[in-house]
């Protein structure tokens, strides 16, 4: 009799072995008893679990492969002994009561044991077996059923007839021009397959959205027919009727003057928006551009962005951008042409504008910057007058960077009240609060990081910020930190000398000083306090303290590490002030005062779309270039300043941050491995030509609306450039600069032309870590490498598998793509590396993320520095990380001139471990035999399990945006 664990097949020679021996043989090695155990049958019958059923079929699918000679083999009856007791444990493991597990999810742990076992070509041909089982038994249904009786819907309150035709044309519609392998009958089928008789109309297309979304592992292009389902259904909610894709050009020109009145009476747009010529801007809408989405891009747009009136959307995906476009118009001679300029950069995915100002754009509440710098005095009034300033800039969307070096040390006096200070640790506990209980207008929760400078005397307290032990009250659960270091620290830990640390009360200038004058201050005072003149003050050995940075960074992820020199030398402000601080996400580096709170407004170029005949479009980059900096320039202007403070310092130094996304993309497109000097190369070549493009933009704007009002006196002034700052540098570390200095492009001409223009911008470039941005328009992230080529991305609208099309078009073109290498992707989670029947050549270009040594990762982010004026929220990335392995990583970035890294993200010997394979097996999968002595298999995997959770650094799972569904702080 056939059952689902004993498929039907040529009969071969099976080893006898009586039910009982067998049951014996397979069952758990604990001694459970089987008896409590069933399983559901396909029919829905339950019938009694018998083990030896398991060993059969395991015995057939090692015969479909090595033929009826494997029955004769004594290693094939020890593997599939072995497998089916793995099969058996990790079933009894799940329910260690007893219960029932339906058949297919036996046959699921199956699949699993023969992969894990490391034999790929048996768990290939049971797949594909399964597959052609599931088909047969499809088809015999189809036979053997009447036809079902024809649905009804509720559609408006009445009950009618679903019309199967309208549905199937309106799946085959979204599969059109997406190749032969996206068809719409598997979307139909799972569509009908989740429908009952009296279904909402609404969740019939829901429905659909969902059968199309499951299949999108299968094919990545099924994201594209997800997304235009959706956008059926988005379309039909605010334009209250269906409507068809060669309808949609018309209906966005009918609608679009009425969603903008609509906006303006419902209070969520500025009536400023009435004065612009709406049918024209309506006619320059491009439906077309609706079909560019992925579905998580689309779905991330629905739910975040558009604009809503008691919760149903009002704002079409065009619409959205146009009316970006036209709230960073405002201002503009010739408004309209100006909208159209920046609808076109936008909605055709050249350039993305940050989430603050796609959030407010045209609002009536128009607050568009990222980034807001602080930095907190050493006073009561101050201190709290800087918390309530933290509430405000956050409840209005932007992230935030304080610098709390000035507050005194535990233990320092209070002249006030002739009492002692309990230092900086209790108030940055209430900072962390405060972004706790104010999020960010609703739509992403309160980001804060705080700096400290390495000299501070609660330097080793504030390292422990982020550890879970110890006493609550003194611990920032969630807040960020970081650590702010100068060179004179660095040199130390190079040559094996002490630091001394020191309460900022007591030594007032050091915050303030950088370079050779803080070491000469930093020195003067060390000999004051060696000879008592100094209290409190502590001398320790900088390594050990380097020491500390690195393991608290290791298990907690915090404080990041970020070089306080680099920042200031390379300045083009330092005429006008210090930069004490960087921000949330370590990519602004803008002077901060009493005075000033820095801001810094955002946006990144796409630069998949910049290439051409295999390099850089740089007439294309230059076009985008010009425009997007026009459009940042023109968000100093309208946005709303929530503090004083904020809006004098930017409209004094008007800073703006380009950065980029889609490193990886094009990388791909270019079939250059990240892991390669090629890669390197590029990176040097692709910012050179963003950042020579972006002074440019300025230097342009600067002849048409006038040069920033703190220009005179910077470097920008002195005809220095950021790649000239590099020897600044050398020349203040007294050497340990190690950068390449090559370029490509006429700089000597840029200097002239800013020499005769001057710029617009204090500062013009940052990388930004785009984390949403890139979502939306369906590109890597930033500078970052592939996280996995097959993942789950979460956020704040849900979970969405991502697949790797550049690989899928690859693994197709070599026949490869098919349901095991789904399963195996799964299973090595998206790593190509232990999956044997790829090639070389294609592991090496899509090696994700932990596959990249960080020396790549540093080297490149160097090359990008040398032409930045700001700097780069730079990731890194570490597999089997070691305190030598951080120490060299960190010295490194460090000496190629790195001004700030961002997250560690690291990977655990353990789970590195899972993705090589050695001797045909995964060396952390024990195959039962490998238990210690008197330790049975399922003790040993409970115990490597426990040791490999012990194993894993808090790194493991803190991150920014890639896998923290309430981590959208950044772009």
């Amino acid at each position: 009799m056939q059952t689902a664990l004993n498929p039907q097949s040529t009969p071969r020679a099976v080893p006898s072995t009586p039910p009982q021996q067998q049951r014996d043989t397979a069952g758990s090695p604990t001694g459970q008893n089987l008896a409590h155990y069933q399983i559901i049958r396909r029919n829905g019958a339950v019938v009694p679990f018998e083990p030896n059923k398991i060993a059969i079929a395991m015995m057939k699918a090692f015969l479909a492969v090595h033929g009826t000679q494997g029955a004769a083999s004594a290693s094939v009856r020890e593997t599939v002994d072995t497998l089916t007791q793995g099969v058996i444990r990790a079933m009894v493991r799940s329910r260690p009561g007893g219960g029932t597990f339906h058949i297919e999810d036996v046959q699921d742990q199956v699949e699993l044991g023969l992969m894990r076992g490391g034999h790929h070509e048996i768990a290939r041909a049971y797949v594909l077996y399964r597959e052609r089982r599931t088909q047969e038994r499809s088809k015999q249904v189809e036979q053997d059923t009447p036809a079902a009786p024809a649905l009804h819907v509720l559609d408006n309150g009445e009950l009618v007839a679903l019309d199967l035709n309208e549905l199937k044309g309106l799946i085959e519609s979204a599969c059109e021009n997406l190749g032969d392998s996206i068809t719409a009958a598997p979307i139909v089928a799972e569509t009908m397959r989740n429908l009952y008789d009296g279904v909402p109309l609404d969740e019939v297309y829901k429905a659909s959205i969902l059968a199309a979304r499951t299949l999108i592992e299968k094919d990545p292009d099924y994201t594209f027919a997800t997304a235009r389902l959706l956008l059926h259904t988005i379309f039909k909610e605010i334009i209250g009727r269906e409507v068809m894709p060669a309808e949609r050009a018309t209906a966005y020109a009918d609608y679009f003057p009425q969603f903008i009145k609509k906006g303006v009476e419902n209070e969520l747009l500025d009536e400023k928006l009435l004065q612009y010529d709406l049918p024209r801007l309506g006619a320059a809408l491009k439906a077309k551009r609706d079909n560019q989405f992925d579905y998580l891009g689309l779905q991330t747009l629905y739910d975040r962005y558009f604009l809503h009136v008691r919760k149903t959307r009002i704002e079409l995906p065009q619409a959205f951008f146009m009316r970006v476009a036209m709230g960073l118009s405002l201002n503009e001679i010739d408004r309209e042409a100006r909208a159209i300029e920046f609808y076109e950069v936008l909605s055709s995915f050249d350039f993305m504008s940050s989430t603050p100002t796609l959030f407010n754009a045209g609002t009536l509440r128009s607050q568009l910057s990222s980034c807001y710098l602080t930095t907190v005095p050493d006073d009561l009034d101050g201190i709290y007058e800087s918390i309530k300033e933290n509430a405000l800039l956050s409840k209005f969307a932007g992230g935030l960077g304080n610098d709390w070096t000035r507050v005194r040390a535990l233990g320092s006096h209070i002249k006030g009240t002739n009492g002692e200070s309990q230092g900086v640790v209790p108030f940055l506990k209430v900072v962390n609060d405060t972004a706790v209980a104010v999020n960010q207008g609703g739509k992403r929760k309160g980001a804060v990081c705080t700096y400290l400078e390495t000299w501070h005397l609660d330097i080793e307290e504030f390292l422990e910020l982020r550890k879970n032990t110890g006493d609550d009250r003194r611990r920032t659960h969630d807040m960020n930190t970081a650590n702010w270091i100068p060179d004179l620290f660095m040199r130390r830990v190079m040559e094996k000398g002490t630091w001394t640390l020191f309460s900022p009360s007591n030594v007032p200038d050091l915050h303030d000083l950088f370079g050779a004058d803080f070491e000469k201050a930093y020195v003067a005072y060390e000999e004051k306090a060696a000879r008592g003149e100094i209290k409190p003050a502590r001398t320790i050995q900088a390594s050990d303290l380097w020491r500390k940075m690195l393991t608290m960074l290791f298990e907690t992820g915090h404080p990041w590490i970020t070089f306080k020199d680099a920042c200031n030398v390379r300045s083009p402000q330092q005429h006008a002030g210090v930069v004490h601080s960087s921000n949330l996400c370590t990519e602004i580096t803008l002077n901060t005062s009493d005075t000033e709170t820095a801001v810094c407004n955002l946006g990144s170029v796409n630069l998949l779309q910049h290439l051409k005949d295999g390099k850089v479009d740089q007439e294309k980059l230059q076009k985008t270039i010009s425009t997007a900096m026009r459009m940042l320039d023109n968000v100093i202007d309208i946005n709303y300043y929530a503090v004083k403070k904020a809006r004098d310092s930017n409209l004094r130094h008007r800073p703006v941050g380009l950065g980029l996304m889609g490193f990886q993309d094009a990388l791909y497109e270019l079939r250059i491995p990240y892991a390669s000097q090629e890669a390197v190369q590029f990176a040097d070549e692709s910012m050179e030509a963003i950042c020579y493009h972006a002074y440019s933009a300025s230097a342009d704007l600067a002849r048409e609306r006038g040069k920033y009002s703190s220009y005179k006196g910077s470097l920008w002034d002195k005809g220095i450039l950021p790649i000239d700052t590099l020897d600044l540098l050398e020349k203040a570390r007294g050497g340990y600069v190690e950068v390449d200095r090559s370029s490509t492009l006429d700089w000597e001409a840029l200097r002239q032309k800013i020499k005769a223009q001057g710029m617009r911008n204090s500062n013009c470039v940052a990388i930004a870590p785009t984390a949403t941005i890139s979502n939306i328009i369906g590109v890597d992230a930033s500078i970052e490498p592939c996280f996995g080529n097959l993942s789950v991305k979460s956020n704040l609208s849900g979970e969405f598998t991502v697949i790797n099309h550049y690989l899928v078009r690859d693994l197709k073109r070599l026949g490869l793509w098919d349901d095991v290498m789904v399963m195996d992707l799964k299973h090595f989670d998206g790593s190509l590396r232990p999956i044997d029947r790829v090639p070389q050549d294609v592991k090496a270009l899509y090696a994700t993320a932990f596959e990249v040594e960080t020396t790549w990762l540093v080297e490149a982010a160097s090359r990008r520095q040398k032409w930045i004026d700001q700097a780069q929220s730079l990731n890194i990335y570490m597999a089997g990380a070691s305190g030598k392995k951080l120490d060299d990583t960190y010295k490194l970035a460090w000496l190629r001139g790195l001004k700030t890294t961002y997250y560690l993200r690291t990977q655990s010997a353990t789970h590195a471990e899972k993705s090589t394979v050695q001797s045909g097996r995964l060396n952390s999968v024990s195959s039962g035999n490998d238990a210690p002595s008197g330790m049975s298999a399922l003790e040993a995997a409970a115990a490597a399990a426990k040791a490999q959770m012990s194993a894993m650094p808090a790194t493991d799972i803190a991150f920014c945006g890639v896998d923290d569904p309430t981590c959208e702080a950044c772009q």
